[in-house]
């Protein structure tokens, strides 16, 4: 039976929250959110199920939403202040509009939302039997098991949600996916949790609006020949959520209100993270970061990668006594050089491991008896535990939660196999274990138990978790999602920065990938190992490739670099002197100086659901040439950044390219901009061809910026007594809030926190250093800023005690 196209309307009910629309096919529920946020569900069934969402949080303090319902003729009009939905009589399509009555999308005419019936099967194991087949893959341990039956589990629904997006309209969102598309007009998407797949099922539209489906089954996405539409593979309900904004900001912040807030990741998290498959030894983890500290190289993280067990047991959340003789002191030595450790943990466990049979003897292993259930609370539970007493005791500091989509099937072969046969495989394996209905919402639950059992442990260390898959609302975890293992080549680093910048206008902050990628050469027999330097860092054309994606990491949320066939730490790609290693430790330092603009924007996305990671929409959402525009971004406020992505001096085995020229076609806005390098000031609204050698990445600050600076440091951590640097670049009024915290515990959550407001006027030409509000423990209650303003030589220095403070133009000294 379906539901959809022409559903007639039969009744209506008012109550306290939303309206009930009963029709000749089942119920449609309204209730609102917010003012600008609408629920919308749909059932043939008698009544709405009650399921309790795993993405959306409860607000049982959110106050009753003011909502009219007006009686029109041919439809209903179903609104607040700030959104009207109609709603046909004939067929009940809807259409959204905006308070002034501007059209943001609508359904078709004949009704937009079908629901088609489907039996949900659960696969039954006999767990006594030796069934389990386990093997070793190019991404770990895998195993696989044939079920005895199955059972039919319940009934669900297909479902199918139609828009008529408009001419011009761009949308965004879906998550991170590998093929690079902006701008998802004209495309179409298959959203099923992998490696290389990080789905969060929002779309974000230029129009200023954003819908949000809550469903955990996998799902498509279409604006093609096919239609316009979402289509769900087996849900309780139809279940999704329309956000007005208009800007992007507001969209995102109303994703959050729904799905919870991002927590403060610590501070050292924002430094540089030095990772590579593998560092095999406790010896050789602390050598690397004494080479550092050596080099005078800036470091805050270093990572060990799988492996850290006994031999074959993949996943126990043990160090291996050989190879890390003393977990504890080796935590010390990494501290005491002001270095943090990240570990790799799985949720699969091979046999034989004292975690994997406390694991089996408690019944918490899924089907192939080796990875744990993740939605049973039970069974998160003794994993942290589990985690806890291995490493997080000694003294860990942060997670790799990798292979967070536990079920990967197609990572074999010489041939890829194509787009649609992925989507089977791939569900067919995941459903063979988990619920149809759950299978891409597994990282967010393994995600949960990590994040709430150390909270649980202890508040004087913040929760990070580095995972390869996402959900909407998994940030509440303190979760940063990775691109996957890509290959090396330019395409891909091209793409990369479209797929970042899609998974961040879905509400999801934090996102990052392997500097340099995972897979560096060329291994015809498997299709994913496919990069193009078979000679590692000793190619030439990998060089480059490896600085120009170490510039985007410079401008990325987490700053990291990893990936496995060669190196990567800076001295493999040249020594002092040289071009390639003095151009990455200058963007390494460059890093490092912007950390009071970073961290103060990591501030604003936890106290004002901000996003650092931006895609062109957010800022110039109604410039449609901005719209499909991938390889350009904002990074925070101020920051625009244009990465190069193609080759200018070699191509794979060291070969010279010839007749090159050192630009890159550089879009800018309307408004004014002044090149980061030079502060020549530029008027926007025009492409230019801007300068693009090695050493100089495109970069841009918007008029009307304040950019705090700090000193060379060696860590985040690090505050000798030096001046703090406010770079004001004019043309325009400009703000920007300046926030420090205690930087790793959560405090923050009870006020230990400290805001200076910054505002510069353009009409009296003056830096307001604003009254500090706040205060944290270790506070420099006094403190010096060096005032600069852009294109004019001198600053002026100013002692800062809390108080509010102006400095005028004239003030500034040569």
């Amino acid at each position: 039976m379906k539901g959809g196209c022409i559903v007639e309307l039969k009744h209506v009910h008012s109550g306290e929250d939303g309206i009930r629309l009963e029709t000749i096919e089942g119920l449609m529920q309204i209730d609102w959110c917010t003012p600008d946020i609408a629920r919308i569900r749909y059932t043939l069934n008698a009544e709405l199920s009650g399921k309790e969402s795993l993405m959306v949080v409860s607000r049982p303090e959110a106050e009753a939403v003011e909502y009219k319902v007006t009686d029109l003729p041919g439809h209903l009009e179903i609104a607040t202040a700030e959104l009207t939905i109609q709603v046909d009589k004939a067929t009940c399509a809807f259409s959204y509009r905006a308070a002034d009555g501007t059209l943001l999308t609508r359904e078709p005419a004949r009704g937009g939302k079908t629901l088609e019936r489907t039996e949900v099967y659960h696969t039954v194991f006999d767990a006594s039997a030796d069934t389990v087949e386990t093997g070793q893959g190019a991404d770990g341990l895998r195993a696989r098991a044939e079920g005895v039956n199955r059972r039919l589990e319940r009934e669900a629904f297909h479902t199918k949600l139609e828009f008529e997006w408009q001419e011009g309209e761009a949308l965004y969102g879906l998550g991170s996916h590998e093929e690079g598309m902006m701008n998802l007009r004209g495309k179409h998407q298959y959203l099923y949790q992998q490696n290389m797949k990080a789905v969060v099922p929002v779309l974000v539209s230029t129009r200023g609006y954003g819908v949000l489906v809550d469903s955990g089954s996998y799902m498509t996405f279409h604006d093609d020949a096919f239609g316009s539409y979402l289509w769900t593979d087996a849900d309780e309900e139809m279940d999704y959520y329309f956000i007005h904004g208009p800007e992007f900001d507001q969209i995102t912040a109303g994703i959050r209100y729904l799905t919870g807030e991002a927590p403060m990741l610590p501070k050292w998290s924002f430094g540089y993270v030095q990772s590579k498959e593998r560092y095999v030894s406790q010896a050789e983890l602390i050598a690397i970061v004494q080479e550092y500290r050596e080099r005078s190289l800036p470091l805050d993280c270093i990572v060990l990668d799988w492996q850290s067990w006994t031999g074959n047991l993949w996943g126990q959340k043990t160090f291996d006594p050989e190879r890390f003789p003393d977990p504890s002191q080796m935590m010390n030595s990494l501290h005491a050089m002001n270095a943090k450790l990240m570990v790799s943990i799985w949720p699969i466990m091979g046999a034989g491991g004292a975690n994997h049979e406390e694991m089996n003897e408690r019944g918490f292993l899924l089907g192939n008896q080796a990875t744990y259930d993740a939605f049973r609370e039970e069974a998160r539970e003794l994993y942290w535990e589990q985690a806890n007493e291995g490493m997080f005791a000694h003294g860990v500091d942060a997670w790799w939660c990798d292979c967070t989509e536990p079920f990967e099937a197609d990572w074999k072969g010489a041939v890829k196999p194509e787009p649609e046969q992925r989507l089977l495989i791939n569900t067919a394996e995941s459903k063979r274990y988990l619920d149809p209905g759950m299978i891409n919402a597994y990282s967010m639950q393994h995600s949960k138990g990590i994040y709430e059992g150390q909270r649980a442990e202890t508040s004087a260390k913040r929760v990070i978790n580095l995972t390869r898959s996402a959900y909407a609302g998994q940030h509440r975890y303190a979760t940063i999602t990775w691109s996957g293992d890509t290959a090396a080549n330019w395409e891909t680093l091209r793409r990369q920065i479209a797929d970042g910048l899609n998974f961040c206008v879905t509400g999801s902050p934090y996102w990052t990938l392997d500097i340099g990628a995972f897979f560096v050469k060329n291994h015809k027999e498997q299709w994913f190992w496919s990069g193009d330097y078979d000679d590692g860092v000793a190619d030439l054309g990998y060089r480059e490739l490896y600085v120009r994606w170490f510039q985007l990491g410079a401008f990325l949320p987490m700053f990291r670099s990893h990936g496995t066939d060669t190196p990567r730490e800076i001295w493999q790609f040249g020594e002092k002197g040289e071009l390639m290693y003095d151009t990455l430790v200058n963007y390494l330092k460059l890093r490092y100086r912007l950390m009071p603009y970073i961290y103060s924007l990591a501030g604003a996305v936890a106290h004002r659901s901000y996003t650092m990671f931006r895609a062109l929409a957010f800022d110039y959402r109604e410039d449609v040439r901005v719209h499909a525009i991938g390889d350009q971004f904002m990074f925070g406020p101020a920051f625009m950044v244009a990465p190069v992505t193609e080759a200018m001096y070699y191509g794979p085995g060291s070969r010279e390219l010839e007749g090159i020229l050192k630009q890159r076609r550089v879009y800018l806005p309307e408004g004014e901009w002044y090149d980061y390098w030079s502060d020549e000031r530029l008027e926007g609204g025009v492409t230019i061809e801007a300068k693009a050698d090695l050493e100089t990445l495109p970069l841009y600050v918007h008029a009307g910026s304040i950019v705090p600076l700090g000193p060379d440091v060696q860590y985040t951590d690090e505050q000798p007594e030096a001046v703090t640097r406010l770079k004001v670049y004019g043309g325009k009024d400009a703000a920007f809030t300046l926030y420090e915290d205690e930087g790793d515990n959560y405090n923050y959550e009870t006020g230990s926190y400290s805001m200076i407001e910054l505002s510069w006027c353009e009409a009296d030409r003056s830096l307001t250093i604003g009254k500090r509000t706040g205060e944290y423990a270790g506070m420099q209650a006094v403190r010096q800023f060096a005032v600069e303003l852009a294109g004019r030589a001198g600053s002026c220095i100013v002692t800062y005690e809390g108080e509010a403070v102006t400095v005028r133009e004239e003030d500034l000294h040569c």
